[in-house]
């Protein structure tokens, strides 16, 4: 392949990618005179913005199909990304499909096939950290946001005033969540449903104690803020315990990470200073063998490694 077919491959994937976010990213909000905000006029869109607005219609109508669309929703809400699910698989596709392109001009098509794989499975494995890093801010920071809203309580403010307080003082997503409830009680929903909701997109058991109390409270009184005082002092002293128990695991942790890296590691420290070692092994039946007698090897120590420096908490 010549430099210059590969240098405009490139250049027609870069293109397509900035296209498609062009299309799919909403503009930023800008200020518009007061006689344009006319109900009766209809705004005029771009070509491209019509394009990912069709793309990301045919994206959801797909999805309600298959019956993922409540579900697919409910992970971003996990994660924490303020994009519909819609608009996150059409970017996911744009991605994919310049990866493949990529790959495709670089090393062929089984190449970019594998290049494209990655980008749905980047995009698991990103809302899935996003998911555990959010669930673990809000744990650390509940015993604090339960102290604010027993302070506001005895300050002689409503339930719903003390939460309100909590999304304005408290940061994310602590913040958000609250927020979210305040707003879902103004229109109507019950106050037990949202918090139960909370507990169970932040995976919450704490939470889930507080819900209770709450819900308690409201059947047969008594004073919230005390018992919000007893759930906090619990929260605290377990987010300690928890803390302590992942600094000791982090020994185990680490050792788990170096043995299995460790083969990988020293496999092409050989295959770079002694590759004719190393060809029996992709030249031969019985290598081949080996081979795949060592990757299940490899597959059930990284499970045991993974079972035993896991602890649930």
């Amino acid at each position: 392949m010549t430099p210059a077919l590969l240098v405009a491959g490139l250049l027609a994937v870069t293109g397509a990618l900035l296209l498609g976010v062009v299309a799919v990213v909403p503009p930023a909000p800008r200020r518009v005179p007061l006689h344009r905000l006319d109900p009766a006029v209809l705004p005029q869109g771009s070509a491209l913005a019509g394009a990912g607005a069709a793309a990301g219609a045919a994206v959801e109508r797909a999805l309600a199909r298959r019956g993922r669309l409540a579900s697919g929703t409910a992970a971003l809400e996990r994660a924490g990304l303020g994009v519909s699910l819609p608009v996150f698989v059409v970017r996911t596709g744009l991605v994919a499909l310049g990866l493949g392109v990529l790959g495709a001009l670089l090393g062929g098509v089984v190449p970019g096939v594998l290049l494209a794989l990655t980008a749905p499975l980047g995009a698991r494995l990103l809302l899935s950290w996003r998911t555990g890093r959010r669930q673990a801010a809000f744990a650390d920071q509940l015993d604090d946001s339960l102290q604010l809203m027993a302070g506001s309580l005895r300050a002689g403010h409503s339930l719903l005033r003390a939460i309100d307080s909590v999304s304005q003082e408290a940061e994310a997503p602590t913040s958000e969540e609250f927020a979210r409830i305040v707003n879902e009680t103004r229109v109507g929903r019950d106050l037990a449903d949202a918090l139960d909701e909370v507990a169970a997109r932040t995976a919450s058991d704490d939470f889930t104690w507080v819900a209770q109390a709450i819900a308690i409270h409201r059947e047969v009184g008594g004073n919230l803020a005390e018992v919000l005082d007893v759930v906090s002092r619990t929260i605290r002293e377990r987010n300690a315990i928890r803390r302590q128990v992942k600094a000791l695991a982090a020994e185990g942790k680490l050792s788990a990470i170096v043995l299995m890296l460790l083969p990988f590691g020293v496999s092409g420290f050989i295959a770079l200073t002694n590759p004719e070692y190393l060809s029996t092994f992709t030249e031969t039946g019985v290598g081949f063998v080996m081979l795949g007698v060592c990757g299940l090897l490899l597959t059930a120590g990284a499970l045991w490694l993974k079972k035993t420096v896991s602890i649930r908490f």
